[in-house]
């Protein structure tokens, strides 16, 4: 069994992994997020995703995309240490880290089979249709009522006051 940590893996390993396992035939599914304050919404989500296929790889959002995405004192965890979490997980197979504040370029290079997201998404799915447009699917996972990483940090926030 290999070290969990080389699972974190760039963006040339990685699309070099997935052209091999495209070529040996395998269903590569795709997901993403900053993962800041992980919870067993993520767990339940990532299980979900890895059951979708073969291989799961995770494209994790670095420190200044999250700040980007989700405004200043975010993320709470560095991203070496979020990456870390995801690789240690038994249902993620590879995580990526990207820099852009969206996923678009790393969904249109990787090209998985299979693009999984949260319920909460809707139809807003970065990438779906480059996935569509190359006959792969696009999957809509229900999020778990109530877990957020928003809803942890405003609970510790009123824990407070």
């Amino acid at each position: 069994m290999k070290n969990y940590l080389q699972k974190i893996v760039s963006r040339t390993e990685l699309l070099q992994q997935v052209e091999r396992l495209k070529r040996e035939g395998k269903t590569v599914v795709f997901t993403n997020g900053c993962f800041d304050l992980f919870h067993a919404g993520h767990v339940r989500l990532l299980q979900q995703a890895r059951n979708q296929g073969d291989v799961l790889i995770v494209g994790l959002n670095s420190d200044a995309s999250v700040t980007q995405n989700k405004g200043s004192g975010r993320p709470i965890h560095s991203v070496k240490d979020r990456a870390e979490l995801l690789a240690a997980l038994q249902s993620v197979d590879y995580v990526v880290v990207f820099e852009e504040a969206s996923v678009w370029e790393l969904v249109s290079q990787v090209k998985p089979d299979i693009l999984v997201k949260g319920g909460d998404w809707g139809a807003e799915i970065v990438g779906r249709e480059i996935i569509e447009a190359d006959g792969g699917k696009v999957v809509s996972i229900a999020v778990s009522e109530g877990l957020s990483t928003t809803n942890i940090i405003r609970k510790i926030q009123q824990l407070k006051s």
